[in-house]
């Protein structure tokens, strides 16, 4: 259970979204919204506010009759539940659902406290709106993506329930709810911020972090695989260097290679003094893809953690328009629902994610050329050269897939097309610019997937099993558990999603 009080952390957010706790509402939180429904509930009576007596937009110089306006907000929700594309995926919605509610639930937006009740239903029972993909412009708001949520709270449109899409009358029925009371402006408060970007934001980051993990840990295998020196992770080197990623990358570097019997010390091969060709027969040094791997990884750490803090401000955070502020008795205009810092930090982190895609395509293809480790049979076949092929097939997957990863990690940021009748004169695209980063991510799973493949065959050629480190041996037996030792050849497909779904849910 999670109680919604005075500040969401993000680890209890994501206990919500990935561990199914159960949301419920203190005592703060429903006086605090309640205080501000009754506020702005008078303070509207005899004023101008924005989406409460005036249109919406451009429109907004046009006031709306007393009597219209509860329909203005079902119109509001309506018309603008026009998404197209694929549906984001059940987490990705819930984690926005439970991002919404929760600003709502900071009294800022003036709502009805049916809004939070029937969210946090929704959250509790696994019901999940109809969103797609494609609508949001990220500047106010999630407009679409968020509309869609709304039209369910009022009992239309469409949800994901037990595996099937129904109509939400269909749910409601079954489930016994009641739609929300639009008593004042709750169709603009519903869908008049950043909580999709956000939502899906927060999924991207916890992928990102598993990513990140594998990395390492994929990282240090070949390391073994190749018998490396273990300078180049040692804290004496990467502390010279003042960057916490850097410095945290080789420390789990040196943790999960503690008991490995493959790694060398330089000081045993090429300090003895007793090299005396003109040609070494020891590399002296690795490939850059083995030797940088905490200079590589350290900026992907980096970036994830600081957008883990972003996103953590944000969905604590009030991001609608206007901001109801009971304290000093007043209704500020402005424009909160702004999605640049969600924007900008997707952006940052499809960029981290395809550069971690590209290290690990890499490594993928050292161990596959022969001619550059001169360790392993090339494309580490286990049959018969010429006859078999080994991984050679896969590779091209990878390959193909990062550079897609490549072509994705565009910036959104700086994309800006106005619309609106220019209303929207510059706009985040921060939704769009989430949900690419959320298929940089998937591409980059795919890609480790083929690379973990690869390692495990690579330890089976070489016969390491039993000198490997014990965090590489726990990989390499779960790894094997799923898939057998490739000698003959065999459709890969079905192995290849096999190892992503496990990197994915581990």
């Amino acid at each position: 259970m999670s109680t919604i009080n005075e500040y969401l952390s993000l680890a209890e957010f994501t206990a919500i979204v990935f561990h199914k706790n159960n949301v419920e509402l203190s005592e703060g939180v429903l006086n605090r919204v309640e205080e501000s429904f009754d506020f702005l509930e008078k303070f509207s009576k005899n004023k101008v506010i924005y989406g409460v007596n005036t249109g919406f937009g451009p429109m907004a110089q046009y006031r709306i009759k007393d009597e219209d306006r509860l329909q203005l907000q079902y119109n509001l929700i309506r018309s603008h539940s026009s998404g197209t594309g694929k549906p984001l995926s059940a987490v990705c919605v819930k984690s926005a659902m439970l991002a919404r509610l929760n600003t709502l639930s900071l009294g800022n937006s003036g709502v009805h406290p049916s809004v939070i009740h029937l969210m946090k239903e929704f959250i509790n029972r696994d019901i999940t709106p109809l969103i797609f993909e494609h609508g949001g412009v990220g500047a106010s708001g999630d407009l679409v993506q968020l509309a869609h949520l709304a039209l369910t709270l009022i009992g239309e449109g469409e949800v994901f329930y037990k595996g099937e899409r129904r109509t939400t009358k269909e749910v409601f029925e079954i489930e016994n709810l009641q739609p929300i009371t639009v008593a004042i402006r709750e169709g603009l408060a519903l869908m008049n911020g950043t909580s999709v970007m956000t939502g899906i934001g927060i999924v991207n980051v916890h992928n990102a972090e598993k990513l990140l993990d594998w990395a390492v840990k994929c990282s240090c295998a070949i390391n073994e695989i190749v018998q490396a020196y273990d300078d180049h992770f040692s804290a004496a080197l990467n502390n010279t260097k003042h960057h916490f990623g850097q410095q945290e990358v080789a420390r789990k570097m040196r943790e999960n290679l503690d008991d490995s019997k493959l790694v060398r010390k330089r000081e045993d091969h090429l300090y003895t003094g007793e090299n005396k060709e003109d040609v070494f027969k020891e590399k002296v040094q690795e490939y850059y893809s083995l030797r940088c791997v905490p200079q590589i990884l350290g900026p992907v750490l980096d970036t994830i953690k600081n957008t883990a803090l972003v996103l953590e401000n944000e969905i604590n955070s009030a991001n609608d328009n206007p901001i109801v502020d009971v304290k000093n008795q007043h209704v500020y205009h402005g424009g909160n629902f702004h999605g640049d810092y969600i924007s900008l930090e997707m952006d940052k982190l499809k960029l981290v994610v395809t550069k971690l895609a590209m290290l690990a395509e890499r490594q993928l293809n050292y161990l596959l050329n022969s001619k550059i480790n001169e360790l392993l049979p090339p494309f580490v076949n286990l049959g018969t050269l010429g006859f078999n092929f080994g991984m050679q097939g896969v590779q091209f997957t990878a390959t193909s897939t990062t550079a897609e990863c490549q072509t994705l990690s565009t910036s959104m940021y700086i994309h800006s097309i106005p619309n609106n009748n220019d209303n929207q004169d510059i706009v985040s695209m921060g939704t769009n610019a989430a949900v690419i980063t959320g298929k940089v991510i998937e591409n980059a799973f795919e890609v480790l997937a083929i690379e973990l493949i690869t390692i495990v065959q690579a330890i089976d050629a070489l016969e390491q099993k039993d000198a490997v480190s014990s965090v590489t041996r726990k990989m390499y037996d779960e790894v094997r558990n799923i898939i057998p030792t490739f000698q003959q050849d065999q459709v890969m497909y079905p192995f290849v999603q096999k190892v992503k779904d496990y990197l994915m849910t581990k």
